[in-house]
């Protein structure tokens, strides 16, 4: 390992162990993972299709939930603003959400709506992996989310008021309004406070912000071309942060690794680290944003936080399901997992 690339780590821990006592907001659509296993035990005589036979069901926070409950595992303070349903899954998330010290006071129930719940079927033969074969989403009232509008926004202004950073997390469902997006803009403006947004397809909306991070489909989607080849993602890459007045664009790139793109510098590559071969990337965006935020919520640069979420995000693609990384498996990767030499562009 070179002087360089030690000296870089080194000052990767100590960001990461300056998470301790940090306050994030993260605003967004909170969602039920849920994962129904099961074994493949034979062919329906009503019809060509396999039958399940149930093992287990399980619930797991996802979308907004998720970010917060990497937030909580990275040793920092969560503060979650959202919506669930008055339900089975939207109980169960919150029970999970508190058992690991996830601030849950701004999340608003939805008394005529269900929880957004997305069910994985996970089937395999007996003795083998379970592989997902189906996924059935069942979502929100948008409805029932515009009643709560005005105690949203307001629990939204409240959290942004005692926070180092804010995570905006938008999966479409209707939480993250037009006045939220306002209200972290004045925040990024008045306070210098960092908003990191993941977007699934509303991105423009949060312009002004300080930072976001679109992976390499979701960059497709917004410039309307598909990417050619590496240079090609570096200057739509570019125009995007422009256009949106972004101070950076963090690109995620799976197995790839990461692009971060800055004004007046050269576009930063960075490899994946660990091994390609990701076991599941359900949820790993949020993985990724969490340690990104909290990094920035330190004082890293840009390229520091990046590095950051890059190891974050390199762990919980390891992992089975909608997961977390922990600050003592973070800070366990970074003393240890050998990493290739990040890039500038020439």
């Amino acid at each position: 390992m070179s002087a360089s690339e030690e000296s870089l780590r080194s000052r990767l821990r100590s960001l990461a162990r300056s998470f301790s006592g940090r306050r994030v907001a993260i605003v967004g659509d909170i969602i039920a993972d849920q994962f129904v296993h099961g074994e493949i035990s034979r062919v329906s005589r009503e019809a060509p299709v396999l039958i399940l036979r149930h093992e287990r069901t399980e619930t797991v926070p996802g979308g907004a939930a998720n970010c917060a409950m990497n937030v909580a595992a990275l040793g920092a303070t969560a503060h979650l603003v959202g919506v669930i349903g008055d339900d089975a899954a939207g109980r169960a998330l919150r029970e999970k959400l508190e058992a690991t010290g996830v601030v849950c006071s701004a999340v608003e129930v939805a008394t005529s709506a269900q929880t957004t719940t997305k069910v994985r079927i996970l089937a395999g033969r007996a003795h083998a992996p379970r592989q997902q074969v189906i996924r059935i989403d069942y979502e929100a009232s948008l409805d029932e989310t515009n009643r709560l509008r005005p105690m949203l926004d307001a629990e939204a202004r409240k959290a942004f008021a005692a926070c180092d950073a804010v995570i905006i997390s938008d999966y479409g469902y209707g939480v993250a309004s037009d006045q939220i997006a306002e209200d972290a803009r004045r925040l990024v403006r008045e306070q210098h406070v960092a908003v990191v947004v993941d977007s699934r397809h509303g991105l423009p909306r949060f312009f002004g912000l300080t930072s976001a991070t679109p992976n390499e489909a979701e960059v497709e989607d917004l410039c309307g071309e598909r990417i050619r080849d590496t240079r090609h993602l570096e200057e739509i890459g570019q125009q995007l942060r422009q256009r949106l007045h972004y101070d950076a664009l963090l690109i995620t790139r799976g197995a790839n690794g990461m692009l971060l793109v800055e004004p007046d510098r050269a576009p930063l590559y960075i490899p994946a680290v660990g091994s390609r071969d990701a076991v599941d990337v359900t949820g790993a965006g949020d993985t990724v944003i969490a340690a990104y935020a909290l990094a920035l919520a330190c004082g890293a640069t840009f390229e520091e936080a990046a590095h950051v979420a890059n190891y974050a995000g390199s762990i919980v693609v390891m992992k089975r399901g909608t997961a977390t990384v922990s600050i003592a498996e973070l800070l366990a990767a970074l003393a240890h997992e050998p990493s290739a030499p990040s890039a500038y562009s020439t």
